[in-house]
């Protein structure tokens, strides 16, 4: 039987038909606690004192300058205690619904930043599973900036996966470029606004190509998965850890029967 309500239910088969779900933040408090965290953080590398437009952050850094900047500020905000905990709440409801009540989440949260016309910042067509990820997670993708195009990432329509996989199969497919032609026509782009969050399955095929758009995109990505779901390569403690644990959960592992003579 299925005990979920009938938002729930409409929620999750749609997840499951196309692979992700774009919904509104659950926590604007959330989203601006992370936001200002992040504008600190770029005046700090940059010693200015006021607040830059991040669609336009290329007008201010040169592309040789990007990549350290960019781990610059991943260190710097990873290592914010709160961080983490109001990334989790952006959806925190939606994570519940998708993945569970006790979930483990990505100890550093990542950060994107792609340039207009800059091919230093692709992510070539993949799926995570293909490297070392669990395919009982899920990615939540947030947004800095509006993310339309190619400012945004692509993902393969879920209904090809078996047309993928059939392709997949041909010996003639040597590389990332050889994929992405197959499926040119079969992927969609995401459109996202500042605002919103994407989930999405990453067993599904995604990625991005050089941004012809004119303006920057800032997004920022993390991993979770349920606690008792299985792991692949990254484990508890290196890659994954608890956020919500449960009294029942604690209750059991600490367990242990009477010691009887």
């Amino acid at each position: 039987m299925n005990f979920l309500n009938k938002e729930e239910q409409k929620k999750t088969s749609a997840f499951l038909k196309t692979g992700y779900l774009i919904c509104k933040v659950e926590n604007m408090s959330s989203l601006k606690y992370i936001s200002s965290l992040i504008s600190k953080s770029i005046n700090l590398q940059l010693k200015k004192n006021k607040s830059l437009n991040l669609n336009k952050i290329h007008e201010t850094l040169q592309i040789k300058e990007l990549n350290n900047f960019r781990l610059n500020i991943i260190s710097k905000i990873n290592k914010d205690k709160l961080f983490r905990y109001h990334y989790f709440n952006l959806a925190k409801e939606t994570l519940y619904l998708l993945a569970g009540n006790e979930l483990m989440m990505q100890k550093n949260i990542n950060l994107s930043i792609q340039f207009p016309n800059d091919n230093s910042s692709l992510l070539p067509i993949h799926s995570d599973v293909w490297s070392g990820d669990s395919a009982y997670e899920l990615n939540l993708w947030i947004p800095l900036v509006d993310c339309y195009k190619t400012k945004s990432m692509l993902i393969l329509k879920k209904k090809y996966l078996p047309y993928f996989y059939n392709k997949m199969k041909n010996k003639k497919i040597k590389n990332s470029k050889d994929i992405f032609n197959i499926i040119k026509n079969k992927i969609e782009w995401i459109d996202i606004k500042y605002g919103e969050f994407l989930i999405f399955d990453q067993t599904v095929p995604h990625g991005n190509v050089i941004n012809k758009e004119i303006t920057t995109r800032f997004s920022l990505n993390c991993r979770f998965k349920s606690l008792f779901s299985p792991y692949a390569d990254k484990r508890i403690g290196e890659f994954f850890e608890p956020i919500t644990i449960r009294a029942s959960t604690r209750i059991g592992k600490n367990f242990s029967f009477p010691f009887t003579e």
